[in-house]
Parts: C-alpha cells; sequence; structure tokens
C-alpha cells in the first residue's frame, strides 16, 4: 500500500499542477490543448539549463535540480505565447491551434536536443541525461501507518507543487484577478463593460497555464524518465485536461481526478509485481490512466458545466 501511495502521488501532483494551468486558461475562456506541447518544451528548457550548469556543482547537489524548475516554468511560459497569440491576437481557432503547438513541440524539441548534444557535448544522442531527484522523508510522521506513506520518499518538486497549487487556489478564488478571470470565461462582454480589458486577462491566464504545466513537465522528467527525450510526450497533457473536465473546471475536485488516475496507475504496477507477471504487462499497465479516462466519460462528461464563453473568440463590438 505505501507504495502504491508513494508511486501515485510521485505522479499525481505533477499532472495536478498542469491541471491548474489549464483551468486557469480554460476558465478565462481560452481552449487550451496545448498543455502537452507546454509541459514539453518546458522539460526542454529546464533539462538544457540542468545540464549546462551540471558541471559547476557536485554530483549530489540540488541546484541543478531547483535551476531545472525555473528554466522549465520560464521555458513553458514563453513557449504558452504562441497559443495567446495566435487565440486571442489572431483569433486562430484554438483547438486547432493547441493541436498544432503540441507537434510544433515535439519536432522543435527533438531536433534542438540533437543539435545541442552534437554541437555542445559532441554527442550524438536525442536526450539529456538528468538522473533521478533525491528523496525526503519525514522522521515521526512517517512511520504512521498508510498516512505516512505521504511523508516518505518524497520528491522535493512535491512540496513545490502543493506550495504553488495552494497560491493558486487563493488566487483564482480570493483575488480580483481571480474574479476578473473567472468573469472573462462566463460573461467577457460585462468584463469589457466594466473597463477591465479581457484581452490581457486570457494572456496572463494562458501565460500562467505555460509555466505550471513546464513545471509538471520538469517533474516528470526527473521523476519518471530521468532524462529529458521525446518520451516526455506521452499523453500526460491530455490526461491533465481530461482530469480538469472531470473536476468540472474547479481544483479541488481536479486533484481528486489526478489521485485517482495516480494510483490506478502505482497500483496496476504494484499488481503486476505481486503476481510476478513479465515486465511487458507494465507497458500494459501505463493505459490504466487512460482506460479509466474514456470509463468516467461515459458516466460524467453529462455533469459537466464548462465556462459559457470557453472556446468563444471575444469580438468586442459583438453582442
Amino acid at each position: 500500500m505505501n507504495t502504491v501511495i508513494i508511486d501515485g502521488l510521485s505522479f499525481a501532483l505533477p499532472l495536478f499542477i498542469m491541471a491548474i494551468g489549464g483551468i486557469y486558461s480554460e476558465k478565462s475562456g481560452v481552449t487550451n490543448l496545448a498543455l502537452e506541447g507546454l509541459q514539453g518544451f518546458g522539460a526542454f528548457t529546464g533539462a538544457l539549463a540542468a545540464v549546462l550548469v551540471a558541471g559547476n556543482f557536485a554530483g549530489n547537489s540540488s541546484v541543478p535540480f531547483y535551476i531545472a524548475m525555473l528554466f522549465a516554468v520560464i521555458g513553458g511560459t514563453v513557449f504558452s505565447l504562441i497559443h495567446a497569440l495566435l487565440c486571442i491576437r489572431f483569433r486562430a481557432n484554438m483547438v486547432i491551434s493547441g493541436v498544432v503547438i503540441n507537434i510544433l513541440a515535439m519536432a522543435l524539441t527533438s531536433f534542438l536536443t540533437k543539435q545541442i548534444n552534437a554541437a555542445v557535448f559532441g554527442a550524438a544522442s536525442d536526450k539529456f541525461v538528468l538522473g533521478v531527484s533525491n528523496r525526503i522523508t519525514v522522521p515521526g510522521i512517517s512511520a504512521i501507518p498508510v498516512l505516512g506513506a505521504v511523508f516518505t520518499n518524497v520528491y522535493p518538486f512535491e512540496i513545490v507543487i502543493v506550495i504553488v497549487a495552494v497560491i493558486a487556489w487563493f488566487v483564482m478564488y480570493k483575488t480580483k484577478f481571480g474574479l476578473h478571470l473567472r468573469a472573462c470565461g462566463d460573461n467577457p462582454h460585462a468584463v469589457d463593460a466594466a473597463g477591465i480589458e479581457v484581452g490581457r486577462v486570457r494572456l496572463a491566464a494562458v501565460m500562467v497555464s505555460g509555466a505550471l504545466s513546464g513545471l509538471g513537465g520538469i517533474c516528470f522528467a526527473y521523476s519518471i524518465s530521468a532524462n529529458f527525450s521525446n518520451a516526455i510526450y506521452v499523453g500526460y497533457g491530455y490526461l491533465a485536461i481530461a482530469a480538469l473536465i472531470f473536476g468540472n473546471w474547479k481544483i479541488l475536485p481536479t486533484l481528486g481526478a489526478c489521485l485517482l488516475f495516480g494510483f490506478a496507475r502505482s497500483g496496476g504496477y504494484r499488481i503486476v509485481q505481486l503476481l510476478a507477471m513479465p515486465s511487458s504487462y507494465q507497458d500494459l499497465v501505463m493505459i490504466l490512466p487512460y482506460a479509466l479516462t474514456l470509463f468516467l466519460l461515459i458516466f460524467f462528461s453529462k455533469h459537466n458545466r464548462s465556462p459559457r464563453a470557453l472556446g468563444v473568440i471575444y469580438d468586442k463590438g459583438a453582442r
């Protein structure tokens, strides 16, 4: 049970922070299917920064890890400006823009990784090797049955994600900016009538989605992959979108959906180990979160209430 909880949380929390980014974007009215590409480009930027500075620190230093997180946030934010520019400035179809950005991120990061490895490191490689992040165990409380697993072998990024998630919740529901953002997704004309520029609010929301997706991407790179490569693009962004839809575009219910996906994945791996099944079955277990997504879609999709102006290009002159 402890292993299921530990591994489930390490998968669910990066997924959760990406989903929060999606909530910010979609609550403002901008459909964001680009989470997959934003997390991939953010992970690429963070991994590149980490491998460039790694030689300046001892092998067990955690400084490159935190530098990677910072640059992943910056990279995801900058790359999200493409989606914002297309959807807000040029009024492009939001769904098409998101899909194109995902494809662009995969192709661009793969090309740049190979070129940088060849030019800077003299190696013909399509990945940046990062290793696995160190883990933390809280003495005392970690000995409590079941609950103690939450405080055992914790990745540092899990603590960062919890802090960022609390801040994101506060900003969304307890500040004027959060009120304006939610209003832009329901009635942008009322926001405009109040003297608030809808485009600026939506731009900020998309940038937040890029920052949080980049953070989630580098966390996956340091935990599941232990490197940056094309393997980072395996549908986590789409899974985060599914989680926020199941969570009805609300942060706390979305956390529940992410935990469900995380525990389904880690539980499946544990079952394979307990039954001493061939390792090839572990690959089959990876589909569990996606199969669960399809299953839940049957029962919950009709109860979802998306923001009323979601996906609607704002036209100031239209009424």
